[in-house]
């Protein structure tokens, strides 16, 4: 009998407990429209992934040539800003589809670490490059959204996105391509608030193709920099983006 008193009581508080999350959804009807639009603001950490050649054959200003090994890598994560504008089809009750045209304002820090050349210390010498890139995104992305509870309602999201490398031709070491293309993976929740609807994403994208402006060695006056940047023969952009949409 006492043990038929505690499952009653345990039973009985367990729908207490499920009927008190229970509450008012705000804008009840908002996922129904086929079509809206919205903003988004963010941050992002841009990286990129190398494939050193190793030895290489450098040509001195006397005209000598010797092997020296540069490896090149991207030391750190550098914070940057990304601003876009948002237009999504509902597809189902689970499925949207969406288009964010966006761009991403950052820079990747790279440095270049010559084996053949050491310090006092005996370590390998090191040359640094701040590498500046502001890209236009034009992502078109699959939302698959699970059911709302309340006033939240979680998804995944996957796409393809094309960006454009707005940073200028310069006389640096190492330059990306102007255009790639890169896949995007995340996952974020829908927030329903009183007036407006919040959207918190967090997604990583990759280049599919080699990210690496392979003629930028050839276009360098100064020769000395040309082992820089033949130090690498392939690169894959990468980074996170943290999102914010307002609906």
């Amino acid at each position: 009998m006492r043990r038929l008193y505690y499952l009653l009581t345990i039973l009985l508080l367990s729908t207490s407990a499920f009927a008190q999350e229970r509450k008012v959804q705000n804008k009840p009807y908002i996922d129904l429209r086929p079509l809206h639009f919205g903003i988004l603001v963010g941050v992002n950490i841009q990286d990129v992934e190398f494939c050193n050649v190793g030895p290489q054959t450098v040509t001195l200003d006397d005209g000598t040539e010797t092997q020296e090994t540069i490896l090149c890598d991207a030391d750190r994560w550098d914070p940057g800003f990304t601003v876009g504008v948002m237009g999504e089809v509902r597809l189902s009750k689970h499925l949207a589809l969406r288009l964010t045209p966006t761009m991403h304002f950052g820079s990747k820090h790279l440095v270049y670490r010559n084996l053949s050349k050491l310090d006092e210390d005996g370590m390998p010498t090191e040359t640094r490059q701040n590498l500046k890139n502001t890209y236009i995104a034009l992502p078109l992305n699959l939302k698959i959204a699970a059911e709302r509870f309340n006033n939240y309602r979680p998804y995944v999201m996957l796409g393809v996105s094309q960006m454009l490398n707005l940073t200028s031709k310069s006389q640096e070491m190492m330059q990306l391509k102007r255009n790639d293309t890169f896949i995007e993976v995340g996952m974020g929740c829908d927030l329903y608030l009183p007036f407006f609807k919040l959207v918190p994403e967090l997604k990583f994208c990759y280049s599919l193709t080699n990210s690496l402006d392979t003629d930028h060695a050839s276009q360098l006056i100064d020769v000395n920099l040309r082992k820089y940047a033949q130090s690498v023969n392939s690169a894959h952009a990468k980074m996170f983006v943290l999102t914010f949409y307002f609906e």
